[in-house]
């Protein structure tokens, strides 16, 4: 398997090229550690120091995933996400914050962003939270990733990136498919909060376990639905994907 400097499988874009990642912050500084970072990992990045630039640079790059301020000189990142999403529609969007309350996360979700680091931070988190986007969204490919699992009547296509259960196609987030393929290749073994966090999202998200219950939510709403349970709690431990036995 290939791995890049940083030790870590490489990951590519799913024609075999480098990945494209643009980082947008007006400190000078950290957009070149960053890019440094992100650079080590085999990708193509370039930077832009404010709203006007980063489309810009959007328009030429057309980036798989973009690391945002929000606060820029000329405007805040949301404004600039709803403007790069007029540009490239399916980019990932880590939004860089000094604030870390819950109404601005939040608005950064809300706005349409995938993520969100708070400063300070280290390089190792953002760039496994790109790397996880990436991976969520279908954009990036590992070598061991394998084109179909199966679990009862439920089926993922990891190639075409579909999901059906007797059949049906379900639709599911870049986010609900990498936590159902998580749970599919795992079938009838226990998965907690911090492991799937670890696995899905890429990094610890400390006391914020309540996410991985808002998305096995949305999953049961999805597979589960008017159909006999695959998705279980168990209570103290964490989740389960099992086949229906009848």
């Amino acid at each position: 398997m290939n791995t890049t400097r940083s030790g870590h499988p490489a990951v590519t874009r799913p024609d075999g090229t480098p990945l494209r990642v643009l980082v947008v912050d007006d400190d000078p500084d950290l957009a070149e550690v960053l890019c440094g970072a992100l650079r080590y990992e085999g990708w193509r990045v370039r930077t832009a120091g404010d709203g006007a630039s980063a489309l810009t640079e959007a328009r030429e790059l057309m980036p798989d995933a973009v690391v945002l301020d929000v606060m820029l000189p000329d405007t805040d990142g949301f404004a600039v996400l709803r403007a790069l999403h007029e540009v490239t529609p399916d980019v990932c969007v880590l939004f860089l914050t000094a604030r870390d309350a819950v109404e601005d996360r939040i608005a950064g979700i809300t706005a349409g962003g995938d993520d969100y680091v708070t400063k300070p931070f280290s390089l190792e988190e953002v760039v496994a939270r790109v790397r996880g986007l990436l991976r969520r969204a279908g954009i990036a490919r590992r070598q061991e990733d394998g084109p179909r699992l199966s679990v009862g009547d439920l089926v993922m296509d990891e190639e075409a990136r579909e999901v059906t259960r007797a059949g049906e196609l379900i639709e599911l987030s870049p986010t609900e498919f990498e936590l159902l393929r998580l749970l599919m290749r795992n079938p009838r073994r226990v998965l907690s909060k911090a492991q799937i966090l670890d696995r899905v999202w890429s990094y610890d998200f400390g006391g914020r376990a309540h996410v991985v219950e808002l998305y096995i939510s949305y999953l049961r709403k999805k597979v589960d639905a008017g159909r006999e349970p695959m998705i279980h709690t168990v209570r103290g431990a964490g989740y389960v994907l099992k086949p229906v036995t009848r």
